[in-house]
This record gives structure tokens, C-alpha cells and sequence, in this order.
């Protein structure tokens, strides 16, 4: 979503920090193309002008200009005011209400609101264990109705019986009614759109709200609609008061102007962002994180949060344990892809590791995306369970066979087995004796620099137990350490040149080393 503005705002801010020391002159030229960048990002120029002027008032004050290092203090200020634009703290729904706790679903047709109605529903049933119940009051659009019986199937919470004929207060009226006598925790109103704002919609909406009394008044809005985003979250919060919103398809290839404008506009807070089509695909928002994207800072605690989700601990035990005796088998290699593939694919983690933003352009146009992976993990699939086990197996005629079944050819199953290859001696090399072979050297040493030293003396700790404020703290101990900082991956402890491509050596595959194909060996 924010790549545009994230590759646009990095090249100006890089042009500051290469500098030794800044005029007043040096800063307005940044901040002119600064403001060019966020109206091209369809951030509304209320909000740009306002931006603007604060980062000016502090970055032309005598402490940044004679500071040891001007353009950092300069980062750091534009990254401050973006935060603040963006809402400071993370909001998440507010429950603390006597059950049923109602929240009312607003904003335009085809903004996503039944989708997200049931994404909610899904999340508060399994992270909060709450009893949950989603009522349509859409009696316009066809099947709308029945669309949220359907997710209310597919995820397994209640929906509200349909009644034809009747009207959207009525049905919020038997909505809360029901959760009541149902012992119901939160029920859900997922109210009608229309194709733009007017008068009847917005008088219904007040019904609606007078009938129900909801507690939370959440307005989605599809973050791909730009400049008219603000005018839409103004009206519906003058007429029917809003309490947060919620931003659809932020996995667009949008500008990401309706994010930043519509919290500064409105003063309510984004509470939620859709990540994509699934019923999991859905993540609250964080101001510091996106800020941190946005500038190619990374965001270490998004992607161990999303590792915590995806990653079956008893899985990466087992594979932690043939790892140290130096087996690392073409099933093995199938986890792997498919866990990344979880976690966002190759871009997806990228994106959020720091410094490595820039890395994603590279790898794509060398062919490495997650249709490679699809690729990869269909050669997997068409083998036997010996040839997966043992792929020295492997000779033409096999290779033929596995081919047709793929839908590949000869020449990729050479590049897959090439691939296993190298990461199979890499697996021999971690599983070294020793000092506990390298993988405990890498970690060890990623540790210590974290100020991290004693976690890593048993592995890795369960990341499914560890304390959200815990991971803001290791956030901030990388960025002390100079992980979030953009570029910034220093050498890790025990390894000649630190770790490789992540300092100017080579990630495996990424320069010449065995592991992932598609990058030329340095010459």
C-alpha cells in the first residue's frame, strides 16, 4: 500500500542523512519534495500543509542544525509527526461495556463492510473468546442478508435468523434483543451502504442508532478511495458520530493517502486494517509500525507476531532437531516455502525486516515471488515419498515424470534440487559440533547485540507467549542496536563480515552462496 510514498520519502530522507551538516536551505528543499510526495500519495493538503509545518518548526531549530548528525535528527522528526498524524498509540475495539456490547458497521456500498463484519466476528470469537452474534440490517442489496449467514457458516458464529419484510431498526431491535436472551458477549450491525452519501441513508443510520445504542460506531472505508475519503469519514462523523475506523484492502496497490488523512481529519482512531480477502486477514493498526514502513525502518515486532501465528511450534522442534544432526530432507524444504508463504510470502517479510525494504524490487525482478514458491512446492508435491526423502533418486526419466505432473520442466526441478543442495550442506554446517554450530553462533550473536545475551542460551523462546509490550521492547532494543535503521543490519557477533547479506555480505542465495536461485554469483 505504502510503497510509493515509502520508496518516494526514502530517497529524499537518504539524500539528508548522506550529508554532514544541513542549512536551512538544505531542509526546505527536502520538505518541498516531501510535500510533493504526500500529495501524490492522495494525502488531502489540509493534512500535508499541516505535516509540513511542524517538521519545518522543528527541524530548522539550532539543536538539529548543529547536531553531530542533522539528517538522522531529521528522520527522526518527519518520523515522529508521522506517527502523530497516524493516531500515537494503537486503539483496538472497546468491550468494556455491559453485554451485549453493540457495534454498529457503517460506510458506503461496496466499501467492504460484510467482509469485515465477519473478519471481526471471526477475531473477537477466537483471540478474546467472546460469544458473538451478526445481524444483517442491509435489506437493499440482494442476497446481502444471506452473504452474512454464509461467513457466519464459515467462521462458526451466530447469525440473527433472516425475518423478510422486515426494517433495518426492527431487525437491530430483534438483534440485540436476541443476543440478550442468547447470553451473547458483542452483536455485530452490519447496516446498508449506498453509492454515495444522502439524506435517507443518513436518517436510517440515526435510527439505527437510537434503536440499538451501540457502543462502538466503527466506519469502513476502502483505503483505495483517495482524496474522497476524507469528506466521506467528516460526514458520517458529523451526522452519526464515529468512533474508529476500520481501512479495507490496505494490501492495494494504492497510494495510502486515506490512512494518513482521515485520522488527522477526524481525530478518531484507525482501529483495524484488512490485509486481504481471507477471514484471518485482518490486523490491528499500529501508528509506530506503519510509520516505521513507511520510512523502510521495518517492523521487527509485526513479523515475530506474525511468525507466533503461523509458525506450529511442535513443527520447528522437530526441524530445530534434524537441523543438528545435518538432515534437511525435500519435505523439509516444502515446510519451509509454505511457511513463508503464510507469513506474506518473500515480500511480505521483507517489507517488514529492517533495511530490507529495498531488497524486494531486486528479488522480483529476478523471478523470486511466491509464484516461484507455488512452483517449487508443486515439484515437491509430484514426487513419491522416496524420491522426497532421498533425492539422489532423482535421474531423467523421474524428472520427465515429475515434469508433466507439475507442469514444469526439467530445467526447474535442477534448479529446485540445486537449491536444496546448498541449503543441505548449510544445514550440515549449522548442525556442526563445536560451539553449538553456526545457526547458534548466528543467534547468539543477533542476541548480544539485541541486549538480548541470555535469550538465545536454550534456542529460540515461544514466541507464542511472549508479551506484546515485550515485543515493543525488543523493538526499540534493535533499533538501539541499529536494526531499524534504514540499511542498517550491522555484522553479528561470531560471523567474519556479520551476517551474510544482511551488511554487505551474502544471504544465502543472494550472492553467489548455495540456497535461493535467481541472483548472479558476484563476479
Amino acid at each position: 500500500m505504502f510503497e510509493n510514498l515509502q520508496d518516494r520519502l526514502g530517497s529524499i530522507l537518504n539524500g539528508l542523512t548522506g550529508r554532514g551538516a544541513l542549512t536551512e536551505a538544505d531542509v526546505a528543499a527536502a520538505l518541498r519534495e516531501v510535500r510533493r510526495a504526500l500529495l501524490e500519495a492522495d494525502v488531502a493538503l489540509e493534512v500535508v500543509r499541516s505535516f509540513t509545518d511542524k517538521v519545518r518548526e522543528k527541524a530548522v531549530g539550532a539543536a538539529v542544525l548543529k547536531s553531530i548528525k542533522p539528517g538522522q535528527m531529521v528522520v527522526k522528526i518527519v518520523h515522529d509527526e508521522l506517527v502523530e498524524m497516524l493516531g500515537t498509540e494503537g486503539v483496538s475495539i472497546d468491550l468494556h461495556a455491559a453485554a451485549p456490547v453493540v457495534i454498529m458497521m457503517v460506510g458506503l456500498q461496496g466499501s467492504g463492510k460484510t467482509t469485515t463484519t465477519g473478519k471481526i466476528a471471526k477475531r473477537l470469537t477466537d483471540r478474546d473468546k467472546k460469544k458473538v452474534l451478526m445481524a444483517s440490517l442491509d435489506t437493499r442489496r440482494p442476497a446481502a442478508q444471506e452473504q452474512l449467514r454464509q461467513l457466519g457458516v464459515q467462521t462458526g458464529v451466530d447469525t440473527l435468523p433472516i425475518i423478510a419484510g422486515q426494517s433495518p431498526t426492527d431487525i437491530a431491535a430483534r438483534a440485540v434483543q436476541a443476543a440478550k436472551l442468547g447470553g451473547h458477549d458483542v452483536v455485530i450491525l452490519d447496516t446498508a451502504g449506498r453509492t454515495h452519501i444522502d439524506e435517507p441513508l443518513m436518517l436510517e443510520m440515526a435510527d439505527i442508532k437510537k434503536k440499538s445504542n451501540p457502543h462502538e460506531i466503527l466506519l469502513v472505508a476502502d483505503s483505495l478511495t483517495g482524496q474522497d475519503a476524507v469528506n466521506l469519514a467528516r460526514n458520517f462523523d458529523e451526522r452519526v458520530g464515529i468512533t474508529g475506523l476500520v481501512l479495507t484492502r490496505m494490501d492495494g496497490d494504492g497510494r495510502g493517502g486515506a490512512a494518513l488523512s482521515m485520522r488527522a481529519v477526524t481525530g478518531k482512531p484507525i482501529k483495524l486494517i484488512g490485509i486481504g480477502e481471507r477471514m484471518n486477514e485482518l490486523d490491528e493498526f499500529h501508528p509506530r509500525r506503519i510509520a516505521d514502513r513507511i520510512l523502510g525502518m521495518g517492523d521487527i515486532v509485526s513479523l515475530v507476531e506474525k511468525a507466533a501465528e503461523n509458525i506450529d511450534a511442535e513443527k520447528a522442534r522437530a526441524m530445530a532437531e534434524k537441523m543438528a544432526k545435518g538432515k534437511f530432507d525435500l519435505n523439509d524444504l516444502a515446510d519451509q516455502l509454505a511457511q513463508m508463504k503464510k507469513m506474506g510470502g518473500m515480500g511480505g517479510i521483507m517489507g517488514l525486516m529492517p533495511g530490507m525494504a529495498g531488497m524486494k524490487d531486486k528479488m522480483a525482478s529476478a523471478g523470486m515471488n511466491d509464484k516461484m514458491f507455488d512452483r517449487q512446492i508443486a515439484i515437491i508435491s509430484s514426487m513419491t515419498k522416496a524420491e522426497r526423502a532421498n533425492p539422489d533418486i532423482l535421474k531423467h526419466s523421474r524428472k520427465k515424470r515429475i515434469a508433466a505432473g507439475s507442469g514444469t520442466d526439467a530445467a526447474e526441478i535442477n534448479k529446485l534440487l540445486k537449491m536444496h543442495r546448498g541449503m543441505a550442506d548449510m544445514m550440515k554446517a549449522m548442525g556442526g559440533k563445536g560451539k553449538g554450530g553456526i545457526m547458534k553462533q548466528m543467534m547468539g550473536g543477533l542476541a548480544g547485540k539485541m541486549g538480548l545475551g541470555g535469550m538465545m542460551g536454550g534456542g529460540m523462546p515461544d514466541l507464542s507467549n511472549i508479551d506484546p509490550k515485550q515485543l515493543e521492547a525488543l523493538q526499540k532494543q534493535a533499533e538501539a542496536a541499529g536494526l531499524g535503521k534504514p540499511g542498517g543490519m550491522p555484522g553479528l557477533g561470531g560471523l567474519p563480515g556479520g551476517l551474510p547479506g544482511l551488511g554487505g555480505a551474502k544471504l544465502p542465495g543472494l550472492g553467489g552462496m548455495p540456497g535461493l536461485p535467481g541472483f548472479p554469483k558476484k563476479k
